[in-house]
């Protein structure tokens, strides 16, 4: 399914970035099987098959469309489709993608505003049918074109998402086919009670005890108040609760995550944990691991948000900050097992604008930085990290299709933090725009860099500045920003955190 819909999507944020995830489900709506795309879809996907369950009865060439956050979705920009699997009259599961679109319309290009309530974000779709029985609702798909920007390259890429979803289909009919109804439905089970055991026993060899942590997204993009995240970890007897009370209130802004993006973070870091610690490698990515994990959720949080507010910022940064916290709690329980923070940050970009011919154009990207070291190695430099997990996009696909170039493009030589194994660095990523464009950021680790851990130093971090007309500018971490052609920006990503007490540091 993946290999489809990167081959045959159009923009260079699917075809380039492989920004999507596909995902197998059982009957029942239990995921079977994900592949190793991007975490934060890992356990929000099955809450986008939970809310099509209701549309049934299902037919053979059905196929559901969403992307509300509050209905199964994460963002906006992620448009999820989900399929039923019929062999003759036998529902066998579904097979599901998510693919995070460059523009889903919205208040801004890129569909990444610092709004203050989730319509301004662009297009919400509920849980609907775009397929049914094989017919294309041309309705509903002229509905969405007509609210996003670009809408042939839209229309492109939700064509390639169709057709992993066919990829999909065939694919899973084989395997029933081959194994028998019956016993397929038995593989899958197996499958799950494996992991969860797997996991189970992988997490009991960690101390039984509570371990706290908290830390701190920047600002929420309105006001200068920084935002707390704290977390509460029980273990005991190969369960895990996390308890986020305390966690900051919702705000009014695009921080807030809901509750899908949260336990996505946790199911990630759990799982880097699990193949870390003895007896937990090679644990399937399905629901039976995620069974061992708990969670206390306050309502209304930035951790649990309701509608109707604003999330976009809450899937792509509260998200990479809700990692570094559980992984600092879970440091006290895995001293030796443990990394140091990574860059805490996607470094969000959206640019958008018109063409000279006057064709419109919109495209987002995410800027990769340093790991943390390790207790066992030096962070990575200059990749992408924790919850997003995308490729680099290439200077040249993004020169052809729009109108800018990239000036410079390199690594940000001594931006990891000292320590027996130092931070990897960050980037420094220079667009000059040959046509006056609207730019998005959505940025965090601006003001603190990523801390070191076991005595390490803090990776430097990040900054955005616009050369304007000759006028060298502070760009703040979040926000909008009108530029004409001619103009720079320039991106410096954050490196990771040192681990240990050394001095060692990367040379300049």
């Amino acid at each position: 399914m993946g290999v489809t819909l990167g081959r045959t999507a159009h923009s260079p944020n699917i075809k380039e970035r492989k920004d999507y995830s596909c995902a197998v489900f059982d009957a029942d709506g239990r995921l079977v099987a994900q592949a190793a795309h991007i975490p934060v879809h890992l356990g929000a996907m099955p809450r986008a098959v939970e809310a099509v369950l209701p549309l049934a009865p299902f037919a053979r060439g059905d196929l559901f469309v969403l992307n509300d956050p509050y209905l199964g979705g994460t963002h906006l920009p992620d448009i999820t489709m989900v399929s039923p699997v019929f062999l003759r009259r036998t529902l066998l599961g579904f097979v599901a993608s998510r693919a995070h679109q460059a523009d889903v319309g919205g208040m801004s290009p890129g569909s990444m505003p610092l709004a203050e309530e989730l319509i301004q974000e662009g297009l919400v779709i509920p849980p609907i049918r775009l397929c049914d029985r094989g017919g294309l609702n041309e309705g509903v798909l002229a509905l969405m074109l007509r609210n996003m920007r670009a809408p042939d390259e839209r229309r492109a890429d939700l064509d390639a998402q169709v057709a992993a979803q066919m990829v999909g289909e065939y694919r899973l009919r084989e395997v029933f086919e081959r194994f028998g109804i019956a016993g397929a439905r038995q593989l899958m089970t197996s499958m799950l009670n494996y992991a969860e055991r797997m996991t189970v026993h992988a997490l009991s060899h960690l101390p039984s005890g509570e371990y706290a942590a908290e830390d701190f997204l920047d600002d929420d993009g309105i006001t200068q108040e920084p935002v707390p995240i704290r977390v509460r970890i029980s273990l005991k007897d190969g369960g895990m609760h996390c308890d986020f009370t305390g966690s900051a209130a919702e705000r009014q802004s695009s921080i807030n995550a809901v509750a899908a993006v949260t336990k996505s973070a946790v199911y990630y870091v759990v799982r880097c944990l699990v193949e870390a610690l003895p007896g937990g490698a090679d644990v399937p990515a399905n629901d039976g691991g995620f069974r061992p994990i708990s969670f206390t959720l306050p309502e209304r949080s930035v951790v649990n948000a309701s509608p109707p507010r604003a999330v976009a910022a809450g899937n792509v940064e509260t998200s990479q900050r809700i990692v570094d916290v559980v992984l600092a709690a879970l440091a006290r329980a895995a001293p030796g097992i443990v990394p140091a923070a990574s860059q805490g940050t996607m470094n969000n970009v959206a640019i958008g604008g018109h063409r000279a011919d006057g064709s419109g154009f919109a495209y987002y990207e995410t800027i990769g930085g340093g790991t943390g070291g390790t207790p066992t190695r030096e962070g990575e430099d200059a990749v992408h990290s924790h919850m997003t997990n995308t490729m680099n996009t290439p200077v040249e696909a993004l020169e052809m299709a729009y109108p800018f170039r990239l000036v410079e493009y390199a690594v940000r030589r001594g931006s990891g933090g000292a320590g027996d194994h130092r931070g990897g660095d960050g980037i420094t990523r220079t667009y000059e725009f040959l046509e006056p464009v609207n730019v998005t950021l959505l940025t965090e680790r601006r003001r603190r860099g990523p801390p070191g851990l076991a005595g390490g130093s803090h990776g430097q971090p990040g900054g955005s500045t616009a050369l304007v007309a000759g006028d060298l500018r502070e760009l703040a971490g979040k926000g909008e920003f009108k530029m004409g052609a001619g103009d720079r920006l320039t991106i410096q990503t954050p490196g990771g955190g040192g681990w240990g007490e050394g001095s060692r540091s990367r040379p300049r």
